[in-house]
């Protein structure tokens, strides 16, 4: 069991959030269609199939796997939320660029200031049906985790389950936000693809010190 997130951890964790992605396909294609213009999953896969493609085959650091995803996302995403997810990655590239392992409150601090970059670029805070809605829960959790000194292991595993907590809480949202804000009622009981899809970024990150990486700083 990894304690330290390694560069090839990152790499895990960016591949298993691409693969879970694109088995949502259609489910966040779905849910975009109750909430906004339905092209969501088709985006988030697209960019991801290129992001996956510009990885580096032995990644120097945990960032460099998420500066992949983020310059990927910031210079070829479609839709309004690709871009925020660009920086949403770009600042978990930052905590782990020049290090050689991530440890849970170095996760706990990207995830702190990806909340904070979103907020500030989207305009959006909790309660707005928006990826917020699960990035600010997970953020508090892996906050706590970190300050308790929980393992690795546990900090992401309830962050993963409070993200997840949180997207499926927008489902009795009114949206507030973005193309969302127009169709009202229509998409109460489904919940904000955004948000699901941080659930399963977080879900993705859990995974990967779970299965482990060989070779992996940090694994056990």
């Amino acid at each position: 069991m990894a304690d330290q997130i390694s560069p090839a951890h990152a790499d895990l964790w960016v591949r298993g959030f691409a693969a879970a992605i694109t088995d949502a396909d259609d489910h966040l294609t779905d849910l975009d269609r109750r909430s906004g213009d339905g092209d969501f999953g088709t985006n988030m896969v697209t960019g991801l199939r290129r992001a996956l493609a510009a990885l580096p085959e032995d990644p120097d650091s945990p960032g460099a796997p998420f500066q992949a995803l983020s310059d990927t996302f910031l210079s070829h995403s479609g839709g309004t939320s690709g871009p925020l997810f660009g920086m949403w990655f770009r600042d978990f590239a930052k905590a782990g660029n020049g290090t050689p392992a991530l440890t849970l409150a170095g996760v706990a601090e990207a995830a702190e200031r990806g909340w904070a970059t979103v907020t500030r670029l989207g305009s959006a805070k909790v309660g707005d049906r928006t990826m917020v809605d699960a990035i600010a829960p997970a953020a508090e959790s892996l906050g706590r985790s970190a300050a308790e000194g929980r393992s690795l292991e546990e900090g992401l595993r309830e962050a993963a389950e409070a993200a997840e907590a949180g997207a499926q809480g927008t489902s009795e949202l009114l949206g507030r936000k973005g193309r969302t804000s127009y169709v009202g009622d229509a998409a109460l009981g489904a919940p904000d693809p955004g948000a699901v899809a941080i659930g399963l970024f977080f879900r993705a990150a859990h995974a990967s010190v779970t299965q482990g990486a060989d070779g992996a700083n940090g694994a056990g």
